[in-house]
């Protein structure tokens, strides 16, 4: 295909014409007229699974024998003083229900009652807590 020697002059006929401003249709925003351009969403959940993919969870720690048997011992200790609704600060595990892993929370309150059948401490404001995803207790003063 041969090219023309005057590609840069191609269109010196037009160039310096005013921009066309039509009187029937209005004026389009800048903001609708880049909607127009925008892509459209062909992976529908395709962003919000990347998001879900980078979203960090903890994993869950392992209690040696010490560490649960010292754990053991606060829930003695608590459950013995449970008339005085003894004050204590849980950091137990939660299950991320989505993927692996999960995070840990940290909860201080009164303690209402330890249910080791039903596996709960139930804190006085009625929020329950596993006992066996507890890896650690403070007791408080």
């Amino acid at each position: 295909m041969q090219q023309r020697s005057n590609d840069s002059h191609l269109y010196d006929d037009i160039i310096h014409l005013p921009h066309h401003v039509s009187s029937v249709h209005p004026h389009m925003s800048m903001r609708d007229r880049a909607a127009q351009f925008a892509p459209f969403s062909a992976l529908n959940g395709h962003s919000a699974a990347i998001r879900e993919t980078a979203r960090l969870t903890d994993q869950r720690v392992e209690l040696d024998e010490t560490e649960a048997d010292l754990l053991n011992e606060k829930i003695m200790l608590l459950q013995e003083r449970l008339d005085e609704e003894p004050a204590a600060a849980f950091t137990w595990f939660v299950p991320d229900i989505r993927k692996e892993g999960g995070s840990y929370r940290t909860l201080s309150g009164r303690v209402k009652k330890i249910l080791p059948f039903e596996n709960t401490v139930i804190m006085a404001n009625g929020f329950r807590i596993p006992l066996d995803e507890i890896i650690e207790i403070e007791i408080l003063k």
